[in-house]
């Protein structure tokens, strides 16, 4: 079937090492100062939303809707037909902190719960929040494929334009779960790292540590942004995704699910193996997942490309963690630079990558690879490629 092509107009960011993509490029080339969760610190939306509008949101939308200002900020405010532009923003949680605050208040003697807590913890609010303040009119949705989510968002409005339901599309993923409940549900589960630093592919790491913040892309078709004269950043190239159909929160061991998620976005996107030079890895620092990820790179990659994963610096921002790191492939093209895998010191021997970036590093752009595997067997893959 014939498709249009898909190119990526404008990013935004919101995350620990940075609000706003300037900033989090800096964040990603320095060690974390503290151990724990990684939390934007001293969180203010009101330069960007005003109170009485983020006084109503949960602070996973207040990021969505500040990231999507950079974006479209980036984009040229997508100055198009708004009832031809998608929604597409993923939460792995949604609303947790409205949701902790409703069942406190509901706890409660006399009961005084706000109007605004049911829609403030719909996990779908983030989406619904953009569209109805940018008037976007094309298909919303909301992607809950744990932290595989945020990639899923991306891909699914890729395919929006591509088969020409739409012709710009807002897409990514937010998340804001750091919180005591969910840490403790975490920990019970045996997947966070006691120590508190996150060690993607590091022979010592025991867990990854929780993130929060959003990423969102512009994502527009390639003669629609040719036509409104903006810059284009990177072409979407294709992507896919697939299921491990093996267990609740274990990969697949051998990764077979994950590997067929990859060979089938290379194929979509129309790049071999031996075409990419740069993975973002999902890379979270647990024992399982990063031997698994480090062995499916090295069967699938023909020469290995270069890999990092900035979940050293950004932690794990669970469904929004896949589109903040596709932000970030998009800015590596920009910037001509690979940002470094924070947090390694010593390669696991067992996990057989042969180039993963330790220090920032000069990179000619050329096709990129953004891997997301998430808790349920889900595994997302984007494929992205310089402009021209």
């Amino acid at each position: 079937m014939s498709t249009r092509k898909v190119v990526v107009t404008g990013i935004g960011v919101v995350a620990a090492p940075g609000v706003g993509i300037d900033d989090l490029w800096k964040g990603l080339q320095e060690q974390p100062t503290a151990l724990g969760p990684r939390r934007v610190a001293n969180w203010d939306p009101e330069p960007w939303l005003p109170k009485r509008e983020h006084r109503r949101l949960d602070r996973f939308a207040q990021f969505a809707l500040v990231a999507t200002h950079e974006a479209l900020e980036q984009s040229g405010s997508l100055d198009v037909d708004p009832t031809r532009v998608a929604v597409s923003v993923a939460s792995g949680i949604g609303g947790l902190q409205s949701l902790e605050e409703l069942v406190h208040v509901a706890d409660q003697d006399e009961p005084r719960a706000s109007p605004f807590l049911i829609p403030m913890m719909m996990a779908n609010a983030a989406a619904a929040g953009i569209s109805i303040k940018y008037g976007f009119g094309g298909q919303v949705s909301t992607q809950a494929v744990a932290c595989a989510a945020g990639t899923q968002a991306v891909l699914d409005g890729l395919r929006q334009i591509q088969w020409g339901y739409a012709d710009a599309a807002v897409v990514g993923g937010t998340e804001a779960a750091v919180t005591a409940a969910a840490h403790e549900g975490f920990r019970a589960a045996r997947a966070l790292s006691p120590s508190g630093v996150a060690r993607p592919f590091d022979v010592d790491r025991d867990g990854f540590v929780m993130g929060e913040g959003a990423g969102i892309l512009i994502l527009e078709a390639e003669e629609v942004a040719i036509e409104r004269g903006v810059a284009i950043l990177a072409e979407l190239k294709g992507g896919a995704s697939t299921a491990d159909a093996h267990h609740i929160t274990a990969p697949h061991p051998r990764g077979e699910g994950a590997e067929r998620a990859v060979r089938l976005a290379l194929a979509d996107a129309g790049i071999t193996p031996g075409e990419v030079t740069y993975v973002n890895a999902h890379g979270t620092g647990t024992e399982l997942n990063d031997a698994t990820e480090g062995g499916i790179i090295a069967r699938v990659f023909e020469p290995q490309p270069a890999v990092s994963s900035i979940k050293g610096t950004t932690g794990h921002a669970l469904g929004a963690s896949g589109s903040i790191e596709a932000a970030v492939v998009v800015e590596s093209m920009r910037r001509h630079e690979l940002p470094p895998n924070i947090g390694l010191l010593n390669q696991d021997p067992a996990i057989p990558l042969e180039d993963v970036v330790l220090e920032p590093r000069e990179w000619q752009p050329g096709p990129a690879v953004s891997n997301s595997f998430g808790f349920g067997g889900h595994n997302s893959v984007l494929v992205f490629s310089p402009p021209g």
